[in-house]
């Protein structure tokens, strides 16, 4: 069964960095919170990881079918439980200008169906997908 992977270690006394196969990322917390603000924290990366795979499938979905669409944007967001420190659900909202709004919620519909994080998340967390 294949794998991923990713090597983290400490940097200092807040912050870890995390070796992804060419890529580093810094992950830190806000000064406020005990951090030295260094990268972005791990609840932020995985919303960011959830939106970068789900756009990932997409651009290959639209790509597959040789269409013209070169302004998605996506927003994710995730409302926090009190305890124990989780998200509690995520809101992912898709949106572009592409004229076949059909087409373009099928290819959403697609993407999220692909997408390891999304697949990964649902069942833990109420996961939403929506093209605004």
């Amino acid at each position: 069964m294949p794998t991923i992977s990713v090597k983290l270690t400490q940097v200092n006394d807040a912050t870890t960095a995390a070796q992804i196969r060419n890529h580093a990322i810094d992950i830190d917390r806000p000064e406020a919170k005990g951090g030295r603000d260094k990268g972005a924290m791990g609840g932020e990366l995985l919303l960011a990881s959830l939106g970068g795979c789900f756009n990932s499938n997409l651009l290959a979905a639209v790509r597959a079918r040789d269409l013209d669409i070169d302004d998605i944007a996506i927003e994710v967001s995730g409302e926090l439980a009190e305890a124990p420190a989780r998200f509690a659900a995520i809101d992912m909202v898709v949106t572009s200008a592409f004229a076949d709004r059909a087409e373009f919620e099928k290819l959403v519909k697609i993407s999220e169906r692909a997408c390891i994080v999304a697949n990964t998340l649902k069942g833990s967390v109420a996961l939403t997908v929506s093209v605004g």
